[in-house]
């Protein structure tokens, strides 16, 4: 089975929604259900992918019926979906050619007193990265990271790094070769040539606190015509430069290489909550 990888790079602040809970914040971003971590689930991911599909690939086709256009209550031709988008993303009891993963978080930017911000990773993340990796058969891709002590940190710099309000202590350089294998996920390359001073590698435990607790809540509202709050609720949100990164696999060769055609000839991709307000782009990067 044939794969490749796509880097996502958020562009934009990103809610990949979970819908209402009950709690002080009201839309919080879906999480993986045992780490915590933000993730975006594989059937959003592929719904994007498939109305992108649909806009700039495979636009919708007239339906017909006995050779003839079918036609609504308007006289307007009715459209269905272009025979290649229900082969390569299926329908309804036939599955289609296409296979997507959860995208998984790789690197969270985090307000830092030592610069404007630092990208955050962790030992266990970077573990996970080289396991999907191997199994796109990308074995050399990426590195190795050692244990990190608690508020400690691998990365650039000298003695303390401030991160949010919490301290850190320099335990040592990034693993070789890091920055650079990160940066194949990243679609820009100017931002490639910040990684190597700007990624920080945390223990797995500190990691998870700016997970949980250091993202961006936002204030939404509903006006009536008096300009009077019919509706305030608090959204969570991931920061642009959030990097994720998810598998696509096809049931066969050209499935992979619709893909791949398709994400590299516009490198943009919106997918989760508030699309009319601007949120949820990435840029796309394409291993494989």
């Amino acid at each position: 089975m044939d794969t490749l990888i796509l880097g996502l790079l958020a562009e934009t602040f990103i809610h990949p929604g979970m819908g209402s809970v009950g709690g002080a914040i009201d839309l919080p971003v879906a999480r993986e259900a045992a780490t915590d971590y933000p993730v975006i689930a594989g059937s959003s991911l592929k719904g994007a992918i498939k109305d992108k599909a649909r806009q700039e690939q495979w636009p919708d086709v007239p339906m017909l019926e006995d050779g003839k256009p079918v036609l609504d209550k308007d006289g307007k031709p009715r459209l269905e979906l272009h025979p290649e988008v229900k082969h390569y993303f299926g329908k309804q009891d036939n599955a289609g050619q296409i296979l997507v993963s959860d995208a998984r978080l790789l690197l969270l930017p985090v307000r830092s007193l030592n610069g404007s911000y630092k990208w955050v990773t962790c030992p266990h993340l970077i573990e996970r990265l080289v396991r999907d990796l191997e199994r796109a058969g990308r074995k050399a891709a990426a590195p190795t990271v050692s244990e990190v002590k608690t508020k400690n940190f691998l990365g650039a710099g000298s003695g303390t790094l401030y991160l949010e309000e919490r301290r850190f202590e320099r335990q040592g350089d990034l693993p070789t070769d890091s920055a650079r294998a990160l940066g194949k996920l990243v679609a820009h390359e100017q931002t490639r040539k910040r990684l190597a001073s700007q990624v920080v590698i945390l223990n797995d435990d500190d990691f998870i606190w700016f997970a949980r607790y250091g993202l961006a809540v936002q204030a939404r509202n509903v006006l009536d015509e008096n300009k009077k709050s019919e509706n305030l609720w608090y959204e969570e949100t991931l920061p642009p430069d959030s990097l994720f990164y998810a598998l696509i696999a096809g049931r066969k060769l050209d499935a992979v290489d619709q893909i791949k055609k398709l994400m590299t000839a516009k490198r943009y991709l919106q997918t989760g909550g508030n699309e009319t307000v601007g949120q949820g782009w990435f840029a796309i990067q394409v291993l494989g």
